[in-house]
């Protein structure tokens, strides 16, 4: 078995894969303060929940975009399962052709992304992940990376909505009872969720407009409130990331 470990700006991403399957899947808070030690806690916690015998994973690898948490989190694998993780950077294959200016800088968790989606979907693809940042990845049919659109967030979007007004409440993201609210929370709901899923729809279309068609696939921690909202076929995927670490994992070992 292999542990596959996504550190995002708000989640990691914890899974393990035993071939292709995918065993389990959580998400812990990013927690920029945590030492080793609780990071391991919180791991062999998770293992134990899923019946997980730590001796019986042979390989870790680990996706970063929050270089502060990285070290720490390899430290509390190590300290868990006694293995060196594989960091997604320089030097690892990941068969992913990338055209764009500075491809260094493209993000490891898009990088991963797309590999899945390629594996698993084919190209042209656009894939929306639906993070702190909504980012949308564009892949031609020659499965060549061609760029990236970023967006807000939905929770950035609504805290700072929130945060920056007097009477708007936090609120819960379940789909609202009707699109035109007639109280101040299903008034937000519906901003925030239809209007995320109209700008998808959107973008979708547009994108088309410059590639032609192409399949699309949504992921992330927020992509299940909104996918069943958008007029246009999306195909939900929330185990992407931990599906294209395994696939990155293998053609490394």
């Amino acid at each position: 078995m292999v542990l596959a470990i996504d550190i995002g700006n708000t989640n990691i991403v914890i899974g393990c894969c035993d071939d292709e399957n995918v065993l389990f899947m959580e998400r812990l808070t990013t927690n920029h303060t945590a030492t080793e030690l609780e990071y391991s806690i919180s791991f062999k916690t998770i293992l134990d929940i899923y019946g997980i015998d730590k001796n019986k994973i042979s390989g870790s690898i680990i996706s970063s975009v929050v270089p502060s948490v990285t070290d720490t989190i390899k430290g509390a694998v190590k300290k868990i399962c006694g293995l060196d993780s594989m960091i997604i950077g320089p030097g690892i294959k990941t068969g992913l052709s990338i055209k764009t200016d500075n491809p260094a800088q493209l993000g490891s968790d898009l990088v991963v992304d797309a590999v899945a989606g390629i594996y698993e979907y084919g190209a042209p693809l656009v894939i929306f992940d639906m993070g702190t940042a909504t980012t949308i990845s564009v892949i031609n049919e020659s499965k060549e990376y061609l760029g990236t659109i970023i967006m807000p967030g939905m929770m950035i979007s609504l805290n700072a909505m929130v945060s920056g007004t007097s009477q708007l409440p936090k609120i819960s993201l379940d789909k609202p009872k009707k699109l035109i609210g007639t109280n101040t929370v299903e008034c937000m709901k519906s901003g925030i969720l239809y209007g995320t899923a109209s700008s998808m729809d959107g973008m979708i279309d547009r994108i088309r407009d410059e590639i032609g068609e192409a399949t699309v696939v949504a992921t992330g921690g927020l992509a299940g409130s909104v996918v069943p909202l958008c007029r246009n076929k999306v195909i939900l995927d929330d185990e992407l990331l931990i599906k294209g670490l395994m696939i990155i994992y293998n053609r490394n070992s």
